[in-house]
This record gives C-alpha cells, sequence and structure tokens, in this order.
C-alpha cells in the first residue's frame, strides 16, 4: 500500500466518523515556542488551551512535520529523520479514551480490501500510564487485547504536556511487533526495534501545574472538557505496509536514494559509510523543500540557518559519493513528484523551490572553496607549531562560518595527518546550543502566564472589532488587569490592560501596528498606547489612566487617532501595491517574507533566488505610482479560502487560513488575503517613495518606502540637497553625477600620489636604521620602533633593511604604534631561516607585550595589537628570544 492510499485512508476512515478533515497547517506558524510545526495538534492547540472555540466537534489531519534537534544523528542509523507526516484525529470536549481506542483499531486491523491497514491483531501491543487502569480495561473490553500485550509504563513513556503550566494527560501507545528478527521478545518496555510504535493516543483530561505528572508529580485538577489528541506516525506504517526494513526504503523516501546512486554509480546498502551519505540525502532532500515550500529561506540564523545546515550536508554528502556536479535541483524534482499529490503546493511554487535550491548550492560550492582556503591556514599554523592536532575553535569557526560539517573537517584534517580536537569542538556547539536555548526561553511566553486572559475569553467571548468602518465607538469595559492579574479598578498615574465587549482599535497584526487614541468614561480619562491579541480573539489594550479612575463595567468611548490610523492604512495599501509590482516583476516566486505597516512608512520583504536591479526597483516604484492615478475603490469582502484563490487572491507563506478569509481588491492589479484596514480609495496613498534596499540573507530582499506626506518631505529634502550641490559645484543638476565623480578621480589620484610620497620618504630611513644592527648570538638584528607607519610601508620598510643586510643571518623587526593600535613586522634573510629562525615562530615571544597576534611564512610575519606603550618591551623580548636561539 502506497503513502498517499495510507493517509487517504486514514482522513477517509476519520471523515466516516463524524470528523471534519482539515489541511496541514503550513510548517511555519506563528508560535514564540516552536521553530517549525512537530506534531499534529499544533495547529489545534489554541482549542485544547480554551483560547478559542473550536469550529467543529472533532476534527482529522495528515500534518506536515519538522523535528531537528539531533541533524548530526541523521543517516547513522535508520531512526532518525527531521521529516514526517503526522495523522490525527482530535476531539474537543466531544468523544474520550473510549472512542479513540475503538476508531484507532478498528482502522488498524481492518482488512484492506475494506478500507483498513489489515495489520494482524495477533501482533499489536498496547502501553498505558501506570495507573490508567481505565484505558487497560478498554483495550481489553474493546479489541479483546490480552492482558499480557498490554504493558504499563511510567510518565516519561506515557504520559504527555507541553512543558509547561496547562493541559495533559496520560497516552496509550499502538506497537506492532515485526518478529523475532529483529529483536528480543518481551514487548514494548523490551525492545522498541522489534516492537515498532505506530500511533500515540493522548487522553487530555488533567491541568499540570508547575511541576509534570511525566516526572511523578500529580496533577493541580482536572479539565472541564476532555479532549482526545492521536499521532499516527505515516511512516512507520508504511514500513509495515510496505514490507520494507525501514523508512528509508518506502514509496515516497526511497527515489531521492535512487537518484543519488544514478548520480555516484553507487548502490545502497553495499557499503555502510556511503549508506550514511545516501540516508542524509534523502532525508534532507525532503525537509528542505518542504521547509522551502513553506516559505523558508537559506540564512544564518532561526529557520534560514537550519535549512541551509541541510542543504549543505546534500552537497557534502554527494561530494563524498564521489559526485561533482550540482545536484540539488535534481533531488528536489524528486521530492516534487513523489510528495507533490499530497501537497500541491510543491507543485505550484515549484520554480521558486528550484532557483532557491540553486542559488544557494552555488554559494556553498563558493564557500567550500573559501573555507578550505581557512581551513588549510589552520592546519599549516598547526604543523608549523609542532602539533598534530587541529584545535576545537578551528573546528567550531568552520562550522559557525562556513557551515562546513565536522565529518567535512574530520576528513580534511585526516588527510593532512591531524586529528581534530573533537571535544573542544562539541563543548563550544553546546554553549551555543545553551546560548540559543536561553535566549529562546527568554523570549518564550508560556502558556501558563496566558491563564487570566483566556479567562477573559471564556467568559465574555471574543472583543467585536468594529475599526473597519468606525473609529469611535461607546463599549464596557469587561476586563481589567496588571501585571496579568486581575483587578477592579485602576487610578490616575498607573498603566493597566483593559479588555472591551468590543473595540474600534486595531490590534497589531499582519504587519500593521496598532492603534492608539483615548478611552474617555464618567469622571475618566486613558490613553490606548498599544493593542495586542495575546489570545486569539481577543483585544487587549494597553492604556494608562491619565485622570480619573477605571472600575470594571465601566462605559467608556473609544476613539483612534484618525490621523495616525489613515497614516497607517496608507502604508499597508502601499505595500499591497509594491507586492503586487515586485510579482510583475519577478513573478509569482517573489513571495512577501515579511512587512512592517507603520506611520507613513512601510518595509516590505519578498524572497527572490537572484539579485535585485536597482533598475527594476525604480520601474516598480513608477508603476506602482501611476496606478495611484487611477484612484480605483479599494474594497473588502469575505468569502471561503478556495473561493478567494480561484479569484486570484494571493496567500502569504506561513500563514495560517481559516475556511472563511478576508479578501482586499484593489482592482485587478492587488488582491490579497488581509485581515488588515486601508484606505478608501488609492489615490489616498499620494506618493510611494522607495528610500531603501538590501538584502537581508539569502534570497530576501528588503525595501523600505515612505508613504503620503512623509514621501512628499522626503522629495522636497532630496531636492534641496541636490540644489546645494550643484550650487556648490557650479553646475545644473543633471551634470552632479558626472561632477562628482571628475572630483572623485582627482581625489583618488592626489591620496596615490601622498602615499607614494610617505613611501619613499619611508624608505629613505632604511639605511639610518640598518646602520642601528646588533649582533646577537651571531645573528644580525635591526629591531626597532617606526611611528605612524601604515602596514604597507612597514612591509616595505623592513624589505628594503632586510635587503642591506646581504647574506647575512639577520632578524628585522619593526613596531609602528599608530593611535591605541600597533603594527609590526618581522622579516628574516635566507642565511637566518637555514639557522631554524623563522618569522612566523619569533611572534609568540612578543606578542604578549603589545596584546597582539599575528602570523605569516618563514621569511616575514606581520600582526598587530592593542597595547602601544608595550612596543619598547616588545623589542627586548624579541632580541631574547633570538638571543636564546642563537
Amino acid at each position: 500500500m502506497d503513502t498517499h492510499e495510507i493517509t487517504d485512508r486514514f482522513l477517509r476512515h476519520f471523515e466516516g466518523r463524524g470528523h471534519t478533515r482539515v489541511p496541514s497547517a503550513p510548517l511555519i506558524l506563528d508560535d514564540p515556542n516552536l521553530l517549525f510545526v512537530n506534531a499534529g495538534m499544533v495547529q489545534f492547540k489554541p482549542y485544547f488551551l480554551g483560547e478559542a472555540p473550536p469550529p467543529y466537534p472533532r476534527a482529522t489531519s495528515v500534518q506536515k512535520c519538522v523535528r531537528t534537534p539531533d541533524i548530526d544523528e541523521v543517516g547513522k542509523t535508520t531512526r532518525h529523520n527531521t521529516f514526517f507526516q503526522m495523522a490525527g484525529n482530535f476531539s474537543f470536549g466531544d468523544y474520550f479514551k473510549e472512542g479513540a481506542i475503538e476508531a484507532a483499531w478498528e482502522l488498524i486491523t481492518k482488512p484492506q480490501a475494506e478500507g483498513g491497514f489489515g495489520l494482524d491483531p495477533d501482533r499489536i501491543w498496547a502501553t498505558v500510564y501506570n495507573d490508567d487502569a481505565e484505558a487497560a480495561g478498554l483495550w481489553r473490553k474493546l479489541t479483546g487485547l490480552p492482558g499480557e500485550r498490554i504493558q504499563a509504563r511510567d510518565g516519561k513513556d506515557n504520559y504527555w504536556d507541553m512543558g509547561v503550566p496547562g493541559p495533559g494527560g496520560p497516552c496509550s501507545e499502538i506497537y506492532y511487533d515485526r518478529g523475532p528478527a529483529y529483536g528480543r521478545e518481551g514487548g514494548p518496555v523490551a525492545d522498541e526495534d522489534r516492537y515498532i510504535e505506530i500511533w500515540n493516543l493522548v487522553f487530555m483530561q488533567d491541568v499540570r501545574g508547575d511541576l509534570s505528572p511525566k516526572l511523578g508529580h500529580p496533577p493541580i485538577g482536572e479539565l472541564p472538557k476532555k479532549n482526545i489528541d492521536t499521532g499516527m506516525g505515516v511512516e512507520r506504517v508504511a514500513t509495515l505496509l510496505q514490507g520494507v526494513e525501514n523508512v528509508y526504503e518506502t514509496d515516497l523516501v526511497r527515489p531521492v536514494i535512487g537518484r543519488a546512486e544514478e548520480f555516484s554509480g553507487r548502490r545502497y546498502g553495499a557499503n555502510h559509510a556511503d549508506d550514511v551519505r545516501f540516508r542524509v540525502i534523502a532525508d534532507h532532500a525532503r525537509t528542505g523543500v518542504m521547509l522551502i515550500g513553506d516559505g523558508v529561506t537559506p540564512g544564518n540564523d532561526g529557520r534560514g540557518y537550519v535549512l541551509r545546515r541541510l542543504l549543505r550536508r546534500i552537497v557534502r554528502s554527494t561530494r563524498l559519493l564521489g559526485v561533482q556536479e550540482p545536484v540539488l535541483q535534481e533531488f528536489a524534482k524528486v521530492v516534487r513528484d513523489t510528495m507533490g499529490p499530497t501537497y500541491p503546493e510543491l507543485v505550484s511554487g515549484f520554480d521558486r523551490i528550484n532557483e532557491v535550491v540553486r542559488i544557494e548550492e552555488e554559494a556553498f560550492l563558493s564557500t567550500l572553496t573559501s573555507g578550505s582556503r581557512i581551513f588549510d591556514l589552520a592546519a599549516e599554523e598547526t604543523k608549523r607549531g609542532g602539533g598534530d592536532v587541529l584545535a576545537g575553535d578551528k573546528a567550531f569557526q568552520l562550522h559557525d562560518t562556513y557551515g562546513f560539517p565536522i565529518d567535512l573537517t574530520l576528513e580534511m584534517a585526516a588527510e593532512q595527518g591531524l586529528t581534530v580536537d573533537e571535544d573542544g569542538f562539541r563543548t563550544l556547539m553546546n554553549e551555543q546550543r545553551t546560548r540559543a536555548k536561553a535566549d529562546a526561553a527568554s523570549r518564550k511566553t508560556g502558556h501558563g502566564d496566558l491563564s487570566e486572559y483566556r479567562k477573559v475569553l471564556e467568559q465574555h467571548g471574543e472583543t467585536e472589532f468594529l475599526g473597519y468602518t468606525d473609529l469611535q465607538a461607546e463599549a464596557k469595559v469587561v476586563a481589567l488587569l496588571e501585571d496579568g492579574r486581575p483587578v477592579r479598578s485602576v487610578s490616575a498615574g498607573k498603566k493597566a490592560e483593559l479588555v472591551l465587549d468590543r473595540t474600534p482599535f486595531y490590534a497589531e497584526s499582519g504587519g500593521q501596528v496598532a492603534d492608539t487614541g483615548v478611552l474617555l468614561g464618567d469622571g475618566v480619562e486613558l490613553k490606548v498606547l498599544d493593542v495586542q491579541k495575546i489570545v486569539p480573539g481577543l483585544f487587549v489594550h494597553r492604556v494608562e489612566v491619565v485622570d480619573g479612575e477605571i472600575g470594571l463595567d465601566s462605559k467608556v468611548t473609544g476613539s483612534v487617532d484618525a490621523h495616525r490610523r489613515l497614516s497607517i492604512e496608507r502604508s499597508h495599501s502601499a505595500t499591497h501595491l509594491v507586492h503586487a509590482a515586485v510579482r510583475g516583476a519577478y513573478g509569482k516566486r517573489a513571495a512577501q517574507a515579511g512587512s512592517l505597516n507603520s506611520p507613513g512608512r512601510m518595509r516590505f520583504d519578498f524572497t527572490t533566488p537572484g539579485s535585485v536591479s536597482a533598475d527594476v526597483l525604480t520601474e516598480v516604484e513608477e508603476e506602482v505610482n501611476d496606478y495611484l492615478q487611477t484612484n480605483v475603490e479599494v474594497q473588502s469582502f469575505t468569502t471561503t479560502k478556495d473561493k478567494a484563490l480561484e479569484l486570484g487572491a494571493v496567500a502569504l507563506f506561513g500563514e495560517k487560513y481559516g475556511n472563511d478569509v478576508r479578501v482586499v481588491d484593489m482592482g485587478e492589479y492587488s488582491r490579497e488575503l488581509c485581515g488588515g484596514t486601508h484606505v478608501d480609495r488609492i489615490g489616498q496613498l499620494g506618493l510611494v517613495k522607495l528610500v531603501s534596499d538590501a538584502s537581508i540573507g539569502s534570497g530576501v530582499h528588503r525595501v523600505e518606502a515612505l508613504v503620503g506626506g512623509d514621501a512628499l518631505k522626503y522629495v522636497r529634502k532630496e531636492q534641496l540637497l541636490v540644489s546645494q550641490l550643484a550650487n556648490t559645484f557650479k553646475v545644473p543638476s543633471d551634470q552632479l553625477p558626472g561632477r562628482i565623480e571628475d572630483v572623485l578621480t582627482r581625489l583618488k589620484n592626489a591620496e596615490k600620489e601622498i602615499a607614494q610620497l610617505k613611501t619613499q620618504q619611508v624608505l629613505g630611513s632604511a639605511g639610518a636604521l640598518a646602520g642601528k644592527a646588533q649582533e646577537i648570538g651571531g645573528v644580525t638584528v635591526v629591531a626597532e620602533v617606526v611611528p605612524d607607519v601604515d602596514g604597507n610601508g612597514l612591509r616595505a620598510l623592513a624589505s628594503d633593511i632586510r635587503g642591506r643586510l646581504g647574506a647575512r643571518p639577520g632578524v628585522v623587526a619593526l613596531f609602528s604604534p599608530a593611535g591605541e593600535k600597533l603594527s609590526f613586522v618581522v622579516a628574516t634573510t635566507k642565511a637566518a631561516q637555514d639557522k631554524g629562525i623563522a618569522a612566523g615562530k619569533l611572534v609568540p615571544s612578543f606578542a604578549g607585550k603589545i596584546g597582539g597576534r599575528g602570523g605569516g611564512k618563514p621569511d616575514m610575519a606581520q600582526g598587530g595589537g592593542t597595547n602601544p606603550a608595550g612596543a619598547a618591551e616588545a623589542v627586548t623580548a624579541l632580541r631574547s628570544a633570538i638571543a636564546g636561539i642563537g
């Protein structure tokens, strides 16, 4: 049974049991706790947590998931995968344990001819939480599973929670016995290689406190509604139903290995080292394509860094298989063809995916060249110092800066007869991970901290937003909070959070900043500073009480700062138009990757695999401003997502949309799914002026623009500046570029002449300095301090003096303080080198005196320091070192 049939049977099975089929969410969701979606229940978290009412009592989905904690372990065994599919069924206060067990058992044991998976009931085992006698009893009652095939396990294996205070509950896991050839008898508690887990049923019934029941601590209460969250590993079930050994041999993964076999001429299964490389390629190709398909682009931090690592590990693995030509685009095609039937966005968005992997591969091949040079220098330095172990910090630098996997550094080191300080490397890696986790933790909003906001949502429902049509409205205060704690009143001079039953104030979302304004009531005035959706559907106003005292149930009139709102709306509407113009110039692959719409200013990030031409951006600006002249009416309407897409509306990468969506229409030119506020007619924008553009990561470009009055002020300022320059240079404004270029050319020529004169002046002192030479241990030494000579002049001077020493063993060392820094050069004659005196080896003898470092070849070394006052001591230390050699 192929994998697409497995997922289809799963969904049809639960649709037949009254579940709503829900599409997979993107791998990127707006969740501060997650880098990527890593479980089927993630998109349903608001319903489990009570942050939003579920739109259906039962749901089923097949969710694409990515987990990346052990990227370096992928390929070493067949158990690690970064991408997988999780099929799940969910109940929001509807059925519970009995319904979950019964439905799962029916699907896995029902004959294939009747729509099931047809697994042998006699080979199925179940585990339950150690004190969950109810679940064990239901397994026996509903399935006839004998007691000896139901095993109890502790909380580490069979209790689930989110890692923070909130909902949780015991698990019951379903295992399949693959037989004696795969390990010893005794059930899952004895051998999880033989007994493979295929499905986890989570019975969410508890409220956990600060201490988790996973570690044996009791829950602090029960949930008002008991929920079901299950996850079936699609790839694991495919392994069983396709009769193969592991995930890498299933129908959606093996084709990638097959393409790698064609490239390399080698065969999977013939050699363990090669098998590791084949598995890395297969796993990472799937993950990489799925991430790019959901809008991730390679970068140097966060999600982009993970993607970059995955793609570069593929390239490196193919090199180790003997393949030299580019490969990523070919692997991407295989993933598209295998995964496209389930995820059609891979087909429709493949042009962009293809370009992203092409550019990243080209960049990495260039990086391999530059990184190899860095490695060669580090290896040479190690050997020159008499060592045979490359320092851990050098290996870490290659990994962190150049994206070198550690196995690449190990192999290159072995080729040069070196080993690598792997312990030192891993220590630095662990320190980096610790810092990253600490940073993530500092930014993370624990779900337990939101309990009071959820209570407000449960008691009063979602906030009614009136701001699409009204900038002023009467409302009632339904909640007041200080530091996340409910209070009954707040007096003048204090800041607090306030929730209204209805509001004209827009809460920050979709790149649009929040409204500000005032709230007025009976004897009370509040300034609205910010508005945020702390939990979905609940508008939380951050306010300062200016006068009086505000209490619960108070009636107030909210007034949005209309001038500021209109300025923000101009920016947001301009973003839509710039997006449309960019897509017109670069095609659908130019997808929005972020935006910020603030008063009078917009920032727009978009993905584009190639470079962005200044001429094209000029055309984008002209096209947008030309379109403003049409003064088209801006319309918005609500429809189904499918209907909106049929109408050509653009949906953004990484956004999760419900079935009903809001469409903002600016004529045939721009039509997007958007929940923000906009101008009534596009002529209200007045002027859009692009003021900056820059690359902010691999394949991601950022443009910033001013809109309306702010744009006009900018243009006037630019005109004034041009007028002043034209007056200064005594030329018409259209001749300024040529005139400025002429002045700069003459300035550069003058600087060259000055540098030549300074060099001649410096070299003029060579004879005098050579005359100060001292004999130390049979070596002629010139060691002097020569202030304010740049690096080039210092090298030239040292070379001149060395030439004057003739065939004698000689050393020239010059130190040049300049401000708070110092440069130095050490040069040796051929005769000195024959005596074993190398310039580079002399540097450590004095480096500590000047707070410096440096290096080079036996005939010349150079560097710098941060302690110019130590120059004289450095001269003394160098002379002592030479005396010791002599």
